[in-house]
């Protein structure tokens, strides 16, 4: 098939965001960095270098024949999965903030997980478009995947990270519905995510804690209710439009994670319920366009590939945006394209130029 222009609504929301998270990152960190690392810049400037390295990523991703990323999809996700399973090897996966979540090579710090995230996504487009009917029975389409997901959350919730665990399940599931899986089928899944879902809840006091805080944040709003309280003042007193961008008052030492999980709420207390909803509509608009993009896409595994990699993002920000909202409870899930870090940003723009690169060979509609 010809190759036509890639999808620029896609390009144009992904850039947007991108600038959008540079901003705020720079905002939202400021005072952290200047009172820690006595340059209120640190954090921008390593934002900046991996988006630019990430960029690179993308335009090399969206070149790329996506039929050699079929061939090697087993090997990514076995990688992947070693490098998994290295972090959790004392003395090779490296612990900071009570989790055990990065390896550390040379100069580079990265989280595998994050990592998981693209290839699981590669490597379950690339199965279910081989036997494309199998994925009709619940035995030989369902249950290999189930182990799959199985294998991969149990290591992952292992650092611990249920937040990543979860959107990884939460992908694979929602590919197996866009192959054409069984409602019925993916409604059994759905009862037993719920049960293990509610088994690591209960399973860790801190998971625990974070339960109790999203019932009831004010019940102890100096301890496990003290994230969600000031993440909802500070979307409070952004109002319609916002204090200004760099006028935070949450940044000061009051809302943890300031620039990472939690930069949505800095993001409403900046440039207010407008800019919020502006950043909400961005990932709708990309949505639309990369299912858009599956739909049309030449061959079975670049659908699903599309389509996963879509979901990937997407869920993601649902997430997120959700947590802060204080309609969730806390999982630890940054916002995908606008929160600081490398390890998270970089997979998600290869990513985004996978969906580009499918996006040139799409059918006219």
């Amino acid at each position: 098939m010809t190759r036509r222009q890639p999808d620029w609504a896609i390009l144009g929301c992904v850039l947007t965001l991108l600038s959008i998270g540079l901003l705020m990152v720079g905002s939202s960190s400021s005072v952290r960095a200047l009172e820690t690392l006595n340059d209120s810049f640190y954090y921008l400037k390593r934002q900046a270098l991996w988006s630019i390295i990430g960029l690179g990523v993308m335009a090399w991703t969206m070149r790329l024949d996506y039929q050699v990323i079929r061939k090697y999809a087993r090997v990514f996700f076995l990688l992947t999965l070693v490098s998994i399973i290295a972090v959790l090897i004392p003395g090779i996966g490296q612990v900071a903030g009570g989790a055990r979540r990065w390896l550390v090579i040379g100069p580079l710090r990265f989280q595998p997980s994050e990592l998981m995230k693209l290839a699981i996504v590669v490597y379950v487009a690339w199965a279910l478009s081989r036997v494309p009917e199998r994925v009709k029975s619940f035995t030989r389409g369902i249950l290999p995947y189930v182990i799959l997901v199985g294998v991969v959350f149990l290591l992952i919730l292992q650092q611990p990270d249920l937040g990543t665990a979860a959107a990884v399940a939460g992908t694979v599931v929602l590919m197996l519905f866009a192959a054409g899986a069984r409602l019925g089928h993916l409604a059994l899944l759905g009862v037993v995510a719920l049960l293990g879902g509610a088994y690591a809840v209960v399973g860790q006091e801190y998971r625990r804690s974070r339960w109790d805080a999203y019932i009831n944040p004010f019940a102890d709003p100096q301890g496990s209710g003290f994230h969600i309280i000031q993440a909802l003042y500070a979307l409070g007193s952004g109002g319609l439009f916002g204090l200004g961008l760099g006028n935070s008052r949450q940044k000061f030492f009051y809302l943890p994670a300031e620039h990472t999980d939690f930069i949505f709420a800095i993001l409403g207390e900046e440039i207010g319920f407008v800019g919020a909803v502006f950043v909400i509509g961005l990932f709708v608009l990309l949505a639309w366009r990369g299912y858009n993009t599956a739909a049309r896409a030449p061959d079975s595994f670049s659908s699903l590939l599309a389509a996963g990699i879509t979901t990937m993002i997407v869920l993601q920000a649902m997430l997120n945006i959700a947590v802060v909202c204080g309609v969730l409870p806390i999982t630890g899930v940054p916002l995908p394209l606008v929160s600081f870090g490398g390890s998270s940003l970089v997979p998600t723009l290869a990513g985004v130029g996978l969906l580009l690169n499918i996006s040139r060979h799409r059918a006219l509609a």
